[in-house]
């Protein structure tokens, strides 16, 4: 089969054997592969990301010296099976997989690891487990979507927002953008997107953001057309004396009971929820810093350097600081789903498709936020420019 390999941050487009199916496994001809973020890291960062990966447990990332099919993106159709499956789709079935393999009982991160070759290729392996039929004739390009939205789907329901809520998106390349999009698809009435470049806050809007502002202009702290009641730790003080007075004024009410009926069921005073989907040094200070009191922060960009925060600032107003990782096979199933039941719309995040010789090229591209947001590999495609 042809596929796009690289090696020491170069691609190249080679010949390589078929691959063949073990046990537990389904052999898939790809039809669409995303380029992901992080695969534009992990061309370059790869061997810290293999340092990062083994120090919380994983050894199998890919290295730089290594021959690696990246693509962990992908939609395509059944091929043939391994030996232990119980073939449940006939050849040709449109699939999608979580991108992940398993040998024995060691996994490996499908086009993230020399041991699990990805999507930028003719075929892939999939695990049969891990693996769902496309419903409702959904198309192949909007497949491919399921993982990346996955990813937003998980930060959402971990952002716990609530409809009235007020959410913040910094930073919309491909992940704000899905964040977006699954934020409007779970009912969330106030969506404020802000990013440096005018093509991305496009996009942004596209995907149903209600404020779209630029940082360089406008701060999104103050662009909400409804204004919070805390601003400060004096308001956060000040609810207290509130409480107290309005409970006090009722006689022999054991008011600390309505402080711990609140306790249990999780209510008081809270502020908006914001995705830090930029992932660079610095970032997350500057969030806490500005973020209203009572936030909580989902931080869904991957900050691949060493950084430094102010505790001090979060904890003077009990900011919450949560951090995600992509996705369970529930939330994998239910985006794909979702997606073909009409109920989110990824096309906008599509901006461009290539064969496997346009790879390099793409990556040139996505260099720039300016363009692209989502570029496709098609390996039936002779396409090399977009």
């Amino acid at each position: 089969m042809r596929a796009v390999t690289v090696t020491k941050g170069e691609f190249r487009v080679q010949e390589l054997p078929a691959p063949t199916p073990g046990p537990g496994q389904v052999l898939v001809n790809v039809l669409r592969c995303g380029i992901c973020g992080s695969d534009l890291h992990a061309r370059v960062h790869c061997d810290e990301l293999a340092d990062m990966a083994a120090a919380t447990g994983y050894q199998h990332f890919m290295r730089s010296d290594q021959s690696v099919v990246m693509g962990h993106e992908f939609s395509g159709e059944v091929v043939d099976y391994g030996s232990g499956t119980r073939r449940r789709w006939k050849p040709g079935t449109p699939v999608v997989s979580l991108p992940i393999l398993r040998t024995g009982r060691t996994p490996h991160l499908t086009g993230l690891s020399v041991d699990a070759p990805g999507g930028y290729a003719e075929q892939v392996l999939v695990q049969e487990s891990m693996t769902f039929p496309i419903p409702n004739g959904l198309s192949a390009e909007h497949a491919a979507l399921t993982e990346p939205m996955a990813v937003a789907w998980h930060a959402v329901r971990k952002g716990r927002v609530g409809k009235g809520q007020t959410a913040f998106v910094i930073g919309c390349g491909p992940i704000g953008l899905a964040v977006i999009t699954m934020l409007k698809a779970s009912g969330v009435a106030l969506v404020i997107a802000s990013d440096f470049s005018p093509r991305r806050r496009e996009l942004a809007a596209a995907c149903g953001a209600d404020v779209v502002v630029d940082p360089g202009v406008d701060s999104p702290w103050t662009a909400s057309p409804k204004k919070s009641r805390i601003t400060g730790a004096g308001d956060i003080l000040n609810l207290g004396f509130d409480a107290m007075e309005r409970l006090r004024r009722i006689p022999n009410l054991p008011w600390w009971y309505v402080f711990r009926a609140a306790h249990t069921l999780d209510k008081g005073p809270a502020g908006p929820v914001i995705f830090e989907c930029v992932g660079v040094p610095g970032m997350l200070d500057q969030i806490l810093t500005a973020a209203p009191p009572m936030s909580r922060i989902v931080v869904v960009g991957v900050c691949m350097e060493s950084d430094r925060i102010h505790p001090a600032t979060a904890i003077n107003k009990e900011i919450e600081l949560r951090f995600v990782l992509g996705y369970d096979p529930g939330e994998f199933r239910d985006t794909l789903h979702m997606i073909a039941d009409g109920k989110v719309d990824p096309s906008p995040l599509i901006t461009g498709t290539v064969g496997l010789d346009g790879v390099d090229p793409a990556y040139t591209t996505l260099a720039s936020p300016d363009h692209h947001a989502k570029i496709l590999i098609d390996p039936a495609s002779t396409a090399t420019t977009l």
